[in-house]
């Protein structure tokens, strides 16, 4: 594995936060945000096909929670380069001893940190400061007819999301996913590992 990241599994073994080292001069800082031998080296075989880059003027904009369902489902690796965020991982892989538990963890410009979200799970965020921008990695493009989510404020959930005293700023499709005990069996455990 490259001594440029550090691996490690969540509280959810199949959400892995990814440390990437930055080196730093005078100049500023250099940092290798991906590498394919590196992920492979730790056991991580993902092919990422798209870039995604998202910018959220106002503080508690929450987007999410979001997924795609197969067969265009997509692992993410999703990291905060300006600004801060709350970014959460869902189970919703029927079976599994984690079902719809959550990973939450903060990413920023300041910690440098990535998330990598596996297939079989929804995903969102909620911006902790202004003008904050997000980038992720797919495996899969992105589809209209697969495009799914998660109620955000599904209170089985138990996602505790800094919003706002006035509320998140969301989407009128982001205030209209159904709770997890309406969501259909997209996922399976066994069939995801």
């Amino acid at each position: 594995m490259s001594d440029a990241f550090t691996i490690a599994a969540t509280a959810i073994p199949a959400v892995k936060l990814i440390e990437s080292k930055r080196f730093g001069d005078d100049r500023g800082f250099f940092s290798e945000t991906y590498s394919r031998a590196a992920f492979l080296g730790a056991g991580i075989d993902l092919e990422f096909v798209q870039d995604n880059h998202s910018f959220s003027e106002r503080v508690g904009t929450l987007r999410g929670l979001h997924f795609q369902s197969p067969p265009i489902a997509q692992d993410k690796l999703i990291r905060c380069p300006r600004g801060r965020i709350l970014d959460v991982a869902v189970d919703i892989r029927r079976g599994s001893p984690t079902y719809g538990a959550h990973v939450a963890v903060e990413l920023s410009q300041m910690n440098w940190r990535q998330l990598l979200v596996p297939k079989g799970f929804a995903h969102g965020f909620i911006t902790l400061e202004p003008s904050s921008e997000v980038l992720y990695k797919v495996t899969a493009p992105y589809s209209t007819a697969h495009d799914c989510g998660l109620a955000f404020d599904d209170p089985a959930l138990g996602i505790v999301w800094p919003a706002p005293s006035w509320g998140p700023v969301l989407s009128a499709k982001d205030r209209r996913h159904p709770l997890l005990a309406e969501l259909p069996a997209y996922f399976d455990f066994a069939e995801c590992r």
